[in-house]
């Protein structure tokens, strides 16, 4: 079961259009500006996974409060290494974005719970991300450690967050997490993408990106069966 209340009233989800895309992309863009270190990508990422073999378009979500657009949530195709030999499909999203004017007001969380159910009423039956612990946790996610599931680089990350769409699905699933290629971003032409919006300042030193190295620091090496 989905924790949380129901979506609050003034927040309608819907699909993303095409018209929607750079409304996104620019809100992508605030949302993660300086968060995890100077600067950004993850608005040339949106740019990107539309296009991808993996990207998953019903699931593709955007936030309105007002007939303006405060969020977005992408999802693509991903899979576990299982242990036991072949391949266990599952999802993944990211990114997760807010208008930093609309953050702690619900609206990541609405997009999430909305597109979990979307997702499982779709016959999918798992998600892992990488996020952090102690907002995800609140949203019924677990440490994939607890199913044995670490990063292909053989650690287990506490970022690595997983939750189960159908019950059991992840049961007997160790292995290793594998996300899309997508994810793996070309920089200079993330670099070149970015001279499209307005110039911003870069920082260092944020309390995003001091938390962020902190869940980062947060790892364990996994013993190989």
């Amino acid at each position: 079961m989905l924790k949380g209340n129901r979506l609050h009233p003034s927040i309608i989800i819907r699909r993303e259009t095409p018209a929607d895309y750079r409304s996104v992309e620019t809100l992508t863009r605030e949302a993660f500006w300086n968060h995890y270190g100077p600067g950004c990508d993850e608005h040339y990422l949106a740019h990107i996974l539309r296009d991808s073999d993996d990207f998953i378009a019903d699931l593709d979500c955007v936030a309105e409060i007002d007939g303006k657009i405060v969020g977005n949530i992408m999802y693509t195709k991903s899979r576990i290494a299982l242990d036991s030999g072949g391949d266990l499909p599952i999802l993944t999203f990211g990114p997760l974005s807010v208008l930093p004017a609309y953050q702690k007001q619900g609206v990541g969380c609405a997009l999430v719970r909305h597109t979990l159910t979307l997702a499982q009423t779709l016959g999918y039956t798992a998600v892992i991300i990488l996020g952090d612990p102690a907002y995800y946790s609140r949203l019924g996610f677990q440490p994939a450690k607890a199913f044995g599931i670490a990063a292909k680089s053989n650690i287990y990350l506490a970022s690595l967050q997983a939750y189960e769409l159908k019950p059991g699905a992840l049961q007997g699933a160790s292995g290793h997490f594998h996300e899309s290629p997508a994810y793996h971003m070309d920089s200079k032409a993330s670099e070149a993408f970015d001279k499209t919006f307005p110039a911003k300042e870069k920082l260092t030193g944020t309390p995003s990106q001091q938390r962020f190295a902190e869940v980062v620091s947060m790892k364990k090496p996994r013993q190989t069966p």
